[in-house]
């Protein structure tokens, strides 16, 4: 991870060295966190960040589902993520906002314990690896099932979720392949370790609907109105693990990892390779984060960059 200068903890911007939390930290023990990742991008009139109020209110969303009392506001945290994307001196970064209880009492029960935020940023370009985009990546089915909602609710963005990705990803890394695909409890599939799937067939884009146990990704959602902007057709529906074997394309989607294709699942080649429909939605996903889609500008909230001086906010 390449360090930048500054990040927000609780109301400051401090040092990247000294953000430091006490080894008794509640969520180091309970996973007891909430968290978002956003990007900002370049653009033609400067840095921009790409749907950040969905992001904050995804946050603030997850908390509320873990009965977490957030200390700040949606605007405070707004301002925060700006603060520190401004602090960091990039043109273009990854951003973690992540809330939790900190330390105080120790036991399963978190309420006795100061919800603590923190935010960072960070250059990240490649998550899924440098030839992804040219080549696409290799996909294992996880031994691993994403977890049910009865279990841990998947619509919180919450740190607990992803031991159950962290088990997928590292069985997939040490088989030799770049990623995990999971199933649900009846066999159908859900996300991959930390992004959305989407199926192409006969010119038809699919995607998982929530009620498999995905998370509901911003970068989902972003795709599935381009899909309509292409004129093509798309459906929210079940698919097997069979089924992604039979794809004429298959990709994944995320903050992280944007529009990235799947050229392999369990060694089988998935379509041609040529990932026709993969590409155009990819090109469109880099205009419309670029700020070079007029229809899409409503998405981006500009960095205000003059002189990149450290800013503050009220604790």
């Amino acid at each position: 991870m390449k360090e930048t200068r500054k990040i927000w903890m609780n109301g400051k911007l401090v040092d990247w060295g000294d953000a430091k939390v006490h080894v008794l930290t509640h969520a180091f023990h309970y996973a007891t966190g909430v968290f978002e990742g956003i990007r900002f991008f370049s653009t033609s009139k400067g840095p921009a960040v790409f749907r950040l109020n969905e992001h904050v209110v995804r946050l603030f969303d997850s908390a509320k589902i873990y009965m977490m009392q957030m200390p700040y506001t949606i605007d405070e945290i707004k301002s925060g993520i700006m603060a520190t994307a401004v602090s960091s001196q990039l043109d273009e970064g990854y951003i973690r906002p992540l809330a939790y209880y900190g330390y105080g009492e120790m036991g399963l029960n978190p309420l006795p314990n100061k919800v603590s935020v923190a935010i960072a940023t960070w250059p990240w370009p490649s998550y899924l690896g440098v030839d992804a985009e040219k080549r696409g990546i290799k996909c294992l089915v996880s031994s691993w099932h994403r977890i049910h909602p009865t279990i841990l609710p998947p619509q919180a963005k919450a740190t607990a979720n992803y031991a159950n990705s962290a088990l997928a990803k590292v069985e997939a890394i040490k088989a030799g392949y770049d990623e995990a695909i999971m199933l649900n409890l009846n066999g159908m599939v859900t996300e991959a370790t930390g992004e959305n799937v989407f199926r192409v067939k006969d010119g038809v884009v699919s995607t998982p609907p929530a009620s498999t146990g995905v998370l509901r990704g911003i970068t989902r959602d972003t795709v599935i109105r381009l899909v309509a902007d292409l004129g093509l057709e798309f459906r929210r529906n079940d698919f097997s693990r069979e089924e992604l074997y039979s794809s004429d394309e298959v990709f994944l989607t995320g903050t992280a990892a944007g529009v990235t294709a799947v050229r392999e699942v369990d060694g089988r080649p998935i379509g041609s390779g040529s990932w026709p429909i993969t590409k155009n939605i990819r090109g469109m996903y880099s205009d419309v984060v670029h700020g070079k889609n007029a229809e899409y500008l409503k998405w981006l909230t500009p960095l205000k960059t003059a002189g990149r001086e450290d800013v503050t906010t009220a604790s």
